[in-house]
């Protein structure tokens, strides 16, 4: 199974291509994208990417993508672009989350608590349970320092932030320090998903952002988003 890896949620974006054979992951390519310039660099470096390897798009056999949480002109560009791919191809989608890619980049089981910078000093969290290279998820939310950390005496945090896992091993908690996922990472994480039958159609393929509901906005003296 040939599966195409799409990720633009962030400042920066990849893409890659990745073989699934008799149980085993071969990445052909992986490419970064620039952010800012996702529309323009997506479709002519999916193209170069499958003559290089000798393929043509109709070989794809499905396309994972980061949802979010993230960019939202970023993911808007990507989901647009895999949409179209899909629709035209006739292939199914796997869709990924940062947060669940962060938990599984950990090789951790059992509980994990993936926290990643959101900006304007919150961040996005997300409790899973992670058991043969699932995430199950417990619950997500989007928080500032204090909610993260209140209250918290064991919990496994896992950040592809260096600055936010510094912040919390001062609180004497425990953190692992991961590298950000790349699109291949998303692709062996959606293959586990499409294996598992765990797709959708390009007309339900949306964005997945992560904000509080009207209740905590007043509660913590926010503004609706």
């Amino acid at each position: 199974m040939l599966i195409l890896g799409v990720d633009t949620s962030g400042k920066n974006g990849s893409l890659a291509l990745v073989r699934f054979e008799a149980g085993n992951a071969s990445t052909l390519e992986i490419v970064p994208l620039e952010g800012g310039t996702f529309s323009a660099q997506m479709v002519p470096q999916i193209s170069r990417m499958l003559g290089d390897s000798g393929l043509t798009k109709r070989e794809i056999d499905a396309i994972t993508v980061v949802s979010g949480p993230g960019s939202f002109t970023g993911l808007r560009v990507g989901l647009a672009a895999v949409k179209a791919l899909a629709e035209a191809l006739h292939k199914p989608i796997a869709t990924v989350t940062l947060l669940e890619a962060a938990a599984l980049s950990s090789g951790s089981e059992g509980q994990v608590t993936a926290a990643i910078d959101a900006g304007r000093g919150e961040i996005y969290c997300g409790e899973y349970i992670i058991e043969n290279f699932r995430a199950s998820l417990l619950q997500q939310s989007l928080l500032t320092w204090d909610e993260l950390v209140s209250g918290v005496t064991e919990r496994i945090f896992v950040t592809p932030d260096a600055k936010l896992a510094e912040r919390i091993r001062e609180r004497r908690l425990e953190v692992q320090l991961i590298p950000p996922a790349k699109a291949d990472l998303i692709a062996r994480i959606g293959f586990d998903k499409i294996v598992r039958g765990e797709t959708i159609s390009p007309e339900l393929l949306d964005a997945h952002y992560i904000r509080r509901s009207d209740a905590e906005l007043f509660k913590f003296g926010g503004t609706r988003k």
